[in-house]
């Protein structure tokens, strides 16, 4: 059962909150010898307070149960560790700028993996002005579409989202955009470099 959350966590994060073991224990609705035995490894709290012993330590139920503070190491944003993740059930988009557990509708998203493009997914690029205008020639489908098209640059993201019917297009200002994405429904994410 240890498992799942260790005593010393429990103890060094309530100490750090400068409670007692009584004042955590009346937070949880136990008594404060649960918590004493906890804290020994003589028994552990049961999984529905982990939740609330997560929220009354002050961290995520991630970091209680990993055992270790989680610490930001990724201080500066840097578009070569930007991650992406697809909801397969709503189609939610989300970017983080580093490593994340991302969930969404219960699931817990893996991060997509970004391909070369190919035949079928070749993403045509024009300059127009001071704009890339980009397009696919793709199904737009309900089962088959262009989900999404993107630019990235060194400090900024922008994204057009993309319903089936539409067109597999948009414009990105070309001044700071690095990279071009797209993601297919069916086959995943793909990235260009601008010429």
């Amino acid at each position: 059962m240890n498992q799942y959350v260790t005593g010393a966590m429990i103890q060094r994060l309530r100490r750090r909150r400068a409670l007692t073991q009584q004042q955590l224990a009346d937070r949880l609705g136990v008594s404060d010898k649960a918590v004493s035995r906890w804290e020994t490894g003589r028994g552990y709290p049961d999984i529905s307070l982990i939740e609330p012993l997560s929220a009354a330590l002050g961290v995520s139920v991630i970091e209680l149960l990993s055992g270790e503070d989680v610490v930001n190491t990724n201080r500066a944003f840097h578009m070569l560790r930007m991650k992406l993740y697809v909801c397969p059930l709503c189609g939610n988009v989300i970017q983080s700028a580093g490593e994340a557990v991302v969930s969404c509708c219960g699931l817990v998203l893996p991060a997509l993996e970004a391909e070369a493009e190919n035949g079928e997914h070749h993403l045509r690029i024009e300059r127009a002005e001071d704009e890339y205008y980009v397009s696919l020639s793709h199904p737009m489908d309900k089962s088959h579409y262009i989900s999404f098209l993107a630019a990235a640059g060194d400090d900024s993201w922008r994204m057009k989202k993309l319903y089936p019917e539409w067109n597999a297009e948009a414009r990105f200002p070309i001044p700071g955009t690095r990279y071009l994405y797209y993601y297919c429904n069916r086959h995943g994410l793909f990235r260009v470099s601008p010429p």
